[in-house]
């Protein structure tokens, strides 16, 4: 008995996979497999769901097909190789197949076709007419033959696997045995004798295709196709068409520049690589390659010349790899890399320019040198400060680096045209707080800004940001930069910390230009802008308030201490209840002459407002809606920069008068003898004893009993002594020793 359909000889290797080549589905492809290295009937395959596949051996995997016969009740059991395996089951993925669905739902003669199809199609491709006449019986003893010869698998096996009747059908394909096949055979009878001549391994040998064709096989990032000598493709295999997607028929006859970019043609890339490779014995290029539907890849090539035996050039190898995946892996590490590069400038700016502030000596050397430390290096191409200082309604900038001043005007937005960042802070939302009280200066940001600036082009961002302490700000910061992504939520928070420490670094160098300055100017100043709650509060009830001290709480919030006269502390708390500025406020002392009110205002005053500026109130008393402030500042000091930082927040403030004078300078000699003037004999007497005694000391060295005794008085009358001598030395430090 013969296999059924036997036509002669039986397909070669290389035949076989001719058949695979010229498969131009993935459906083909596994019909193919399936009959070929499975062994199963077209009219099984029609009956094969994922269902009938069964793993019977986890590590390594190995899997069995229940094949379904005709009686539809009973089953036989095929070989399922692992790749088979894994190739049906992607295509029952691709295709949305549930486990119960038919992989194939066609007739058995419509699959007997379709392998006919791709034979004569393998046929044309190859120039073999015998592959024409390839049918799926032929792929069945091909399974056949490969089992029985080139793996030696047992027959019985082979015969249940591919659901043979009898042994007879398997003769053909048993070829007569050698005399060294027959000694091999019987001499495990004759037990051990040594190692065998010739022995050189137990299993099959595997050829060097069959390794290519699994790598090519196991991933569609892999192809490997063949090049005439003038560098036209001349064999097609399934791994480039699912990589590239072209069918065979589409793509034999065509030359290699098809797969490369335009740009990479008109310079000459294909034929380069190709010379290259002649020149060379290889080359391996890495660029952009074309899918058929125009889509681009990342690849990697290693093109080999072809030789015969005599040496002469026949064509070309290409291997291809789609490295896709692991170029925008890399594109994307670059990418952060230059984020954090990026990062990094900006963060070396800003702490450049916390030394350069910790180093500038005036007012002009802060802006100056804030401006150039901001524009050293990549962060940044141009800075500059404009300060709260207005001329005929102009405002005037005073530092600038990257940037001639005059150009500024080129470089702003139109959307900041007449917006004034300085002078109403509250209108404007805060970035987030970063543990400072009251958080952090608004930064104000512009995209897309384009301009040309010193001849050179400029397209990018702007941020600008206030520079402020507590409520007084000296003016507005500018950056510019055209690096991408610029002011995200980090960077605004660095330069509104920057906008915070200008502002510090400006406050503190007028303070001590004002304590270091033996020659001082004082000012008269008049307010009468109802913004202040202490000149609406006296105009509206036509009373007086006069300031007796100031006490900063926090950047913005102060303790007033004020003497009322001519009104009703009442009457200023009602109104102080209806004034979101002021936190609260309580009575303190009634005497003949009116009473004294604590206040605590939260928010900016006339009087806080010179104090920021770098001066000292002296004096500020607050009559039926005008406000007579009288304070000195350093003889260096610009008084325009104070009286307009002044009118921004207060516009209806001006100068009344000032003159220059000697700064008043009371020695610690002078101070010793104003407060023993101030002080009892008893007074003096008791403070000494218990300095000296160890009262004041923590822990105690002495308890207030303890030196009562010592001086021989009770202890009420000691406390009496002690709290008003401390009430004396604080007067006398804390107001005029001449008051």
């Amino acid at each position: 008995m013969s296999l059924e359909g036997t036509t002669g000889a039986v397909l070669r290797r290389r035949e076989y996979e001719s058949l695979l080549d010229a498969a131009e589905t993935y459906r083909e492809a596994l019909v193919i497999r399936l009959c070929g290295d499975v062994g199963l009937r077209p009219a099984e395959l029609t009956r094969l769901t994922i269902d009938h596949v069964d793993q019977v051996r986890i590590d390594p995997p190995r899997y069995l097909v229940r094949v379904p016969t005709d009686d539809e009740r009973d089953e036989r059991t095929a070989y399922l190789p692992t790749r088979v395996e894994r190739e049906l089951r992607r295509y029952a993925r691709s295709n949305d197949l549930s486990p119960e669905d038919r992989i194939f739902s066609v007739t058995p003669r419509r699959l007997q076709m379709l392998v006919s199809d791709v034979a004569d199609r393998a046929g044309e491709l190859f120039d073999d007419p015998a592959l024409a006449d390839v049918s799926t019986s032929d792929l069945r003893q091909y399974f056949a033959h490969t089992a029985l010869v080139d793996h030696d698998v047992n027959p019985r096996v082979v015969k249940t696997a591919g659901g043979w009747r009898s042994f007879e059908a398997l003769e053909t394909y048993l070829p007569e045995p050698t005399d060294a096949e027959i000694v091999d055979a019987f001499d495990p009878v004759e037990g051990p004798a040594g190692p065998r001549s010739g022995d050189h391994g137990s299993g099959p040998a595997v050829s060097d295709d069959s390794v290519i064709r699994l790598l090519l096989a196991a991933s569609d990032r892999y192809a490997l196709l063949r090049l005439d000598a003038d560098g036209y493709v001349e064999r097609w295999n399934r791994s480039a068409a699912a990589m590239f997607g072209y069918r065979a028929g589409e793509i034999v006859g065509t030359h290699v520049s098809t797969f490369y970019t335009d740009d990479a043609v008109a310079d000459g890339a294909p034929e380069r690589a190709l010379s290259t490779a002649l020149d060379e014995s290889g080359c391996e290029t890495d660029g952009w390659r074309v899918h058929k539907d125009g889509s681009q890849f990342r690849a990697t090539e290693v093109v080999s010349p072809l030789r015969d035996d005599q040496g002469h050039h026949r064509g070309f190898a290409v291997f291809v790899r789609d490295v896709t995946a692991a170029h925008e892996e890399l594109a994307a590490a670059r990418d952060r890399r230059d984020e954090l590069e990026s990062v990094y400038a900006v963060a070396r700016r800003h702490r450049a320019v916390t030394h350069a502030l910790l180093e500038a000596t005036d007012h002009e050397e802060v802006e100056t040198a804030t401006c150039a430390t901001l524009t050293d290096g990549r962060a940044y191409r141009f800075a500059w400060i404009d300060r709260a200082t207005f001329s005929d309604r102009r405002r005037e900038w005073r530092a600038a680096s990257g940037i001639e001043p005059d150009a500024v005007s080129r470089l702003v937005p139109e959307e900041w045209d007449g917006d004034d960042p300085t002078v109403d802070l509250e209108s404007t939302a805060f970035v987030p707080d970063t543990g400072a009280d009251g958080g952090e200066p608004p930064v104000t940001v512009a995209d897309d800004v384009a301009a040309t600036v010193g001849g050179e082009s400029f397209e990018g961002t702007l941020a600008r940001v206030p520079l402020a302490y507590g409520d007084t700000v000296y003016g507005t910061l500018a950056v510019a930069t055209d690096r991408p992504a610029a002011f995200a939520d980090d960077e605004r928070t660095w330069l509104a910390t920057i906008g915070r420490q200008v502002g510090y670094a400006i406050a503190a160098i007028r303070r001590r230009n004002l304590l270091l300055s033996d020659r001082v100017i004082e000012l008269e100043v008049a307010c009468r802008d109802d913004r202040s709650f202490f000149v609406d509060a006296s105009g509206r009830l036509d009373c007086r308030l006069e300031l007796d001290s100031l006490v900063p709480i926090d950047e913005s919030t102060r303790l007033y201490y004020v003497r009322l006269a001519d009104g009703s502390p009442g009457d200023v708390f009602d109104l102080a209840a209806d004034d979101p500025a002021i936190e609260d406020c309580r009575l303190v002392e009634t005497d003949e002459d009116g009473w004294r009110i604590e206040i605590v205002v939260e928010g900016s005053c006339p009087i806080g407002t010179l104090t920021e500026y770098g001066a000292t109130v002296h004096e500020a008393i607050f009559d039926s809606g005008t406000a007579t402030i009288t304070a000195e500042c350093a003889a260096d000091a610009d008084l325009r920069t104070i009286l307009d930082g002044l009118r921004s927040a207060f516009p209806d403030s001006e100068l009344v008068g000032k003159r220059e004078t000697e700064r008043a300078v009371q020695t610690a000699r002078e101070f010793r003898e104003g407060l023993e003037d101030r002080l009892t004999d008893r007074q003096e007497a008791a403070l000494r004893a218990a300095y000296f005694g160890g009262y004041y000391d923590w822990p105690r060295e002495s308890t207030a009993e303890e030196v009562a005794d010592a001086m021989g008085v009770s202890s009420p009358t000691l406390h009496n002594h002690l709290r008003k001598g401390q009430h004396e030395l604080l007067r006398t430090f804390f107001d005029d020793p001449d008051g």
